[in-house]
């Protein structure tokens, strides 16, 4: 019988293997995918094709000519068209690893703790991003849409991270259950909030609404802020919604809450790493997490006095990314921490 197991692990290994190493070029790929779908966005050209997922009906960038007689009204601007048909290139391919992943999980479900569920959630997630991305143009950059497909993005990463190290445990053959710890969620909820908030402050035009720091235009509260307005999440769109629609008040309150959102989760981190600080697994990716918190914290001041300079923009995004990773590294490793404890091994979960 034992003969039997090994030989089934030995046929299976390269297997897993194959897909291990698929998902983390999967996982990189997607970080690419974020900054040129983050740098589309900083130069405005998300509007730069007026239909999808062609652009001015072509599956290429057309000439001046075509663009004229497919939309008289929207002249062709060739390098925002090229940014973003760039990004839907890129993004199909990206669809298409998603896509042999999942091929992937359906031929080598017989393998014992396969994450055959997690292959096909990420294909899904990646479907839907793709719809997010039509309505991002049909919906002329609706703020709600634009801010979805970001946390999508997110989501994608994260997929792609967690399959990596799910696969990595099956090929070592260790079936230990992951039970992430409440401090943990709590931490990575401020995280996501976070996320959601700076794609928010961007989708409404409100990066620089506050000058200044740490004040907000001189003051610690400024007297002039419309929560009302800045939150209200069914406002009509008009023609379009490049370069906002909302008033000052409301894009100050945007600003403020992200600027409240960030001093959450530097608490929370710091709460996180001191509880865990003896942990030698996880200590060192949750130190990792804060230094690049910090660093964050950082090129956010950077962007309200110097008037968002694109390069730091696109920077200030990139840290967000790596602070997720390093979140769900820790929390790999204290969700296996959690699993070996006493109160919730693993011959106790088989038994249960």
């Amino acid at each position: 019988m034992v003969r039997s197991d090994n030989s089934l692990q030995g046929r299976s290994g390269p297997a897993v293997n194959r897909a291990m190493y698929l998902a983390a070029i999967g996982g990189c790929f997607t970080f690419v995918v974020i900054l040129v779908g983050v740098w589309t966005r900083l130069v405005d050209a998300g509007l730069g094709c007026p239909d999808w997922p062609g652009c001015y009906g072509a599956l290429v960038v057309p000439d001046a000519q075509r663009a004229a007689g497919f939309a008289p009204d929207l002249p062709l601007d060739p390098f925002k068209a090229w940014m973003e048909m760039f990004h839907r290139y890129i993004a199909s391919g990206l669809g298409l690893v998603a896509l042999t992943l999942a091929w992937m999980a359906w031929k080598n479900r017989h393998i014992q703790d396969y994450p055959v569920a997690v292959s096909w959630v990420l294909l899904g997630i990646i479907c839907l991003q793709g719809a997010f991305g039509a309505w991002t143009v049909t919906l002329q950059l609706w703020p709600q849409v634009v801010t979805l497909h970001l946390l999508g993005g997110f989501t994608v990463l994260a997929c792609f991270f967690w399959l990596y190290f799910r696969l990595k445990a099956c090929r070592q053959s260790d079936r230990r259950p992951i039970r992430l710890p409440g401090l943990w969620w709590l931490v990575g909820f401020l995280l996501v909030a976070q996320v959601a908030l700076g794609g928010w402050t961007s989708s409404n035009y409100a990066g620089i609404a506050c000058t200044g720091f740490p004040t907000c235009n001189n003051e610690w509260w400024p007297d002039y802020i419309d929560f009302d307005e800045g939150f209200h999440l069914t406002q009509e769109v008009g023609p379009n919604y490049l370069y906002g629609q909302l008033h000052a008040g409301a894009r100050t309150a945007i600003h403020y809450t992200h600027r409240l959102g960030a001093l959450a989760l530097g608490l929370g981190l710091i709460l996180l790493t001191l509880h865990y600080k003896h942990h030698t697994g996880a200590r060192r990716w949750l130190l990792a997490a804060l230094g690049t918190y910090l660093l964050q914290v950082s090129l956010g001041i950077i962007l309200v006095l110097n008037a968002l300079p694109l390069s730091v923009a696109l920077l200030h995004t990139a840290g967000a990314a790596l602070l997720m990773l390093l979140l769900l590294r820790s929390g790999w490793s204290l969700g296996r921490l959690e699993s070996a404890s006493p109160a919730f091994s693993y011959r106790k979960v088989v038994h249960a």
